[in-house]
């Protein structure tokens, strides 16, 4: 066993906070992601799977169950469900054989689209709960923290793949486009 740089005290309230804040703010995020993705009919993991093929444009299943932290059989069936409403198409790659890739289909695509553009028309509790810290500091908080310790658990491709799709969603979006202001009521007005 390696030698232990920490106290069972210390590493066990570590684990309680982490544990008791992650759990709290995935319940706000979790309602949030939600109500944007109600109407149309989708299920968070089913939101994910588009989300990631939207952003990495023909990941292999494998690449959606890692990069969505779910299991492969999970990625899969749900890309099926996603398949039969034709948001989805699987293939084969003539390098690649053994591994079935997904991509967006034109409908899928489209409805990636309305979907961005619908996104300020619901309510998002993590927004609100962090523009304090934005008026603060003049940016939204960082997760530099959190992103080490998830590198240290999922990998460096993990990573890899999490800062190429927010490129991706940076390159998607112009300046002008990116500042929203809140209303005292909650509506969010460009």
């Amino acid at each position: 066993m390696s030698e232990q740089n920490y106290t069972f005290k210390e590493a066990m309230l570590f684990s309680q906070r982490i544990g008791q804040l992650s759990k709290a703010l995935w319940k706000a995020v979790e309602k949030d992601w939600q109500l944007w993705i109600k109407p149309y009919d989708l299920n968070i993991n089913e939101h994910h799977i588009l989300w990631i093929s939207y952003h990495l444009k023909g990941a292999s299943i494998s690449d959606v169950a890692k990069f969505g932290v779910m299991h492969v059989s999970t990625a899969f069936n749900f890309s099926k469900k996603l398949e039969e409403r034709e948001l989805l198409a699987f293939s084969k790659r003539d390098t690649d054989k053994r591994n079935t890739y997904v991509e967006l289909t034109p409908k899928g695509e489209a409805l990636m689209q309305e979907m961005i553009e619908k996104y300020h028309d619901t309510p998002h509790a993590v927004i609100d709960g962090s523009m304090p810290l934005k008026e603060l500091y003049g940016k939204f908080p960082e997760f530099l923290d959190i992103m080490a310790v998830i590198r240290n658990i999922y990998g460096d491709d993990f990573m890899e793949i999490f800062e190429a799709s927010f490129k991706n969603i940076e390159s998607k979006f112009s300046e002008e486009n990116q500042i929203i202001v809140a209303s005292e009521k909650n509506e969010n007005v460009l």
